[in-house]
């Protein structure tokens, strides 16, 4: 039984009526596309209003679009970096996909929502030690799955498939040693956009 008569997105577009937002809803899910510079209050208000209690972020995540749509022979026009968010209402019985993008792809950044959700540290870590978008506020934004000296993003799509050093252990020096990738790069069978019958 819902406990409000009105949709969530009906609610979203009146509440953030003087925001640029995006809306779109695809399988059932709204994802709602927000400004950087709006994107704490949006946040906020998605978290404190009593229309929304937005209370629990389930996951954050970072996205790579510097090769989105080219297998259509569409080349992406937008910005490169963006982190997603996905939010549960537990009293609303909703959720909510957050996407905002960073201004800039030469060093993304994005606000840090930690304030707002702590169960988002280790989520905007992993989506800065991958992707190597910073969260600005974040109290302790530091690599979380790669290695302290490790080099670059290995999720982003431009990073070598083979990386860019590998290591091992040296028993003349008892100790780990880095060295230049000996394995030849391999070609990847690139991606294909296809559409799902179960969702027509």
């Amino acid at each position: 039984m819902a406990l409000t008569d009105d949709t969530l997105q009906e609610r979203i577009e009146d509440t953030f009526e003087e925001m640029d937002l995006s809306l779109s809803e695809q399988n059932g899910e709204l994802t709602v596309e927000v400004e950087a510079a709006d994107y704490i209050e949006f946040c906020t208000t998605l978290q404190q209003n009593h229309k929304f209690q937005l209370d629990q972020l389930i996951d954050l995540c970072g996205v790579d679009y510097s090769t989105y749509g080219k297998e259509d022979g569409q080349q992406w026009q937008g910005k490169r970096y963006a982190a997603v968010l996905h939010l549960l209402s537990i009293r609303l019985n909703e959720r909510l996909r957050v996407r905002v993008f960073a201004d800039d792809d030469e060093f993304p950044v994005i606000p840090s929502v930690i304030e707002i959700w702590k169960s988002v540290n280790w989520y905007e870590r992993e989506a800065f030690d991958l992707f190597g978008i910073a969260f600005d506020g974040h109290p302790d934004l530091r690599r979380i799955l790669t290695d302290y000296g490790f080099i670059g993003h290995p999720f982003r799509k431009d990073f070598p498939m083979v990386g860019n050093v590998e290591m091992r252990y040296d028993d003349l020096q008892k100790r780990v040693v880095y060295a230049p990738v000996s394995i030849k790069e391999r070609v990847n069978t690139p991606r294909v956009i296809r559409k799902d019958n179960r969702y027509v």
